[in-house]
């Protein structure tokens, strides 16, 4: 037994922690959690926890049903909201077949398989999430619309209003489990929220992201409120994103950084800027894989619907923020189309692909733009060069079913479990008759 699994069994047993939850997704995102005690622990780091793979969405068919869940140990964390009653702690889980091999439906595997790829070439992928989410009153019910927490906007201090608490006490939650919070305020829209977490590396932030969304959920319920990262809730409101920061670095040095060069920006990094915009449609189901995705992206203001980037340009699909001149390591680059919805496992693995597609084969990075590119008219944008990015989930669908890129980053099983899942989805939403429709063609049809 390692290091790592024997420090968490001693901390088990030191703290007296009665339950431990093994946690993992499924191909869509959703965390899945399976209680153990402590006793069991010992064996599981050995052998895994054997489950009915069959029945999480996109992992086995029934004949082939046996899987095990093997916690890994770096990621032990004591759940900070059981504050009564006996301890309870979590590990995240790497899923493996019967006979210890990887399961290739485990989005965690896809992303450290691309993460692998990426060490090859000397690359460590580093990834820094703002995450947007709203806060609404009482409980969701499905066929109302939500009432915000607040009528506050962008930045406004909110004395009166629980947001304030409710960010201090989720961030004071995510940073007894380690997870290291860089800022907090008050969005846009009413009762909408954003907490951006620190730099890590890119498992270490899909993993904090899993915890997060789980956190605020709790704090929320605490505060008899509930927290929704739903792309798009409110018809007259900013939708909410998760703009994302990435930079490679060989060893400690920053490989987007070269002093001197426009925007400090290196070869390295023209080119992964360059691979995610030639494969930024094919990507996009993946990075807004909900039909409620579209709507947001079509909502304009920062939500990018037009590939092109731009140096601190806001409107952009991707940013170079702005260049501080005694921190060379700060050189990054802001993927602004990302969902706070999307399953990060999957999401960090075709961005960092399509980054590392583009440096490999040496993309040209394009001329960047410096206009609002929602001022812009649909003629002016193509003269510009522009193309729009998928603007519904079908047609996000069709590109990422052409694409060799996604086919080979997620492989072949969570691949074609993916097109089929989402393409379930459009069908079912195509049938619908909305509230919209029934207000516009009733009366007069």
């Amino acid at each position: 037994m390692d290091k790592q699994a024997e420090f968490v069994l001693r901390t088990i047993e030191e703290r007296d922690i009665r339950f431990v939850r093994l946690w993992f997704t499924d191909v869509l995102g959703t965390l899945k959690s399976v209680a153990v005690a402590p006793a069991e622990l010992e064996g599981a780091f050995a052998e895994g926890i054997g489950f009915d793979g069959s029945a999480i969405e996109g992992f086995t068919r029934v004949y082939e049903s046996d899987m095990l869940a093997k916690p890994d140990p770096s990621t032990f964390a004591i759940l900070p909201w059981r504050s009564e009653g006996p301890g309870v702690a979590r590990l995240f889980c790497d899923i493996q077949m019967p006979d210890g091999s990887p399961s290739y439906a485990d989005p965690r595997f896809v992303l450290k398989r691309t993460l692998t790829k990426a060490a090859d070439l000397g690359f460590t992928f580093y990834t820094h999430p703002e995450v947007e989410f709203y806060l609404f009153k009482g409980q969701p019910n499905g066929g109302e619309v939500p009432t915000p927490v607040d009528t506050y906007g962008y930045f406004d201090n909110t004395p009166h209003g629980m947001a304030h608490d409710f960010r201090r006490q989720a961030i004071t939650m995510l940073e007894s489990m380690g997870i290291s919070v860089e800022f907090s305020h008050h969005e846009g829209g009413p009762g909408q929220q954003e907490i951006d977490l620190r730099y890590a590396d890119a498992l270490t932030t899909a993993d904090n992201l899993m915890t997060f969304r789980l956190v605020v959920q709790e704090v929320a319920l605490e505060q008899g409120a509930f927290a929704s990262f739903m792309p798009k809730p409110l018809v007259d409101q900013p939708g909410s994103g998760m703009h994302t920061h990435l930079s490679l670095f060989e060893g400690d040095r920053n490989a987007f950084f070269e002093a001197g060069a426009e925007y400090q920006l290196s070869k390295v990094a023209r080119s992964f800027i360059a691979g995610l915009l030639v494969h930024a449609p094919e990507l996009t189901a993946v990075t807004n894989q909900w039909v409620n995705s579209y709507k947001r992206l079509a909502g304009g203001g920062e939500a990018p619907a037009w590939i092109c980037w731009g140096h601190n340009n806001r409107s952009a699909l991707i940013r170079v923020p702005m260049y501080k001149p005694l921190k060379g390591n700060s050189t990054r680059v802001e993927f602004r189309s990302l969902d706070s919805a999307a399953n990060p496992y999957l999401a960090f693995a075709v961005l960092l692909a399509a980054g590392l597609k583009g440096i490999e084969e040496g993309y040209e990075l394009p001329l960047g733009s410096e206009d609002d590119v929602w001022a812009l008219t649909a003629s002016e944008r193509r003269a510009l060069g522009m193309s729009p990015l998928p603007t519904s989930l079908n047609q996000a669908i069709i590109a990422m079913e052409k694409s060799e890129l996604v086919a080979e980053t997620l492989g072949e099983h969570v691949f074609e479990f993916f097109l089929r899942n989402k393409q379930a989805e459009w069908e079912d939403y195509r049938r619908q008759v909305t509230q919209w429709e029934l207000q516009r063609y009733l009366p007069s049809l």
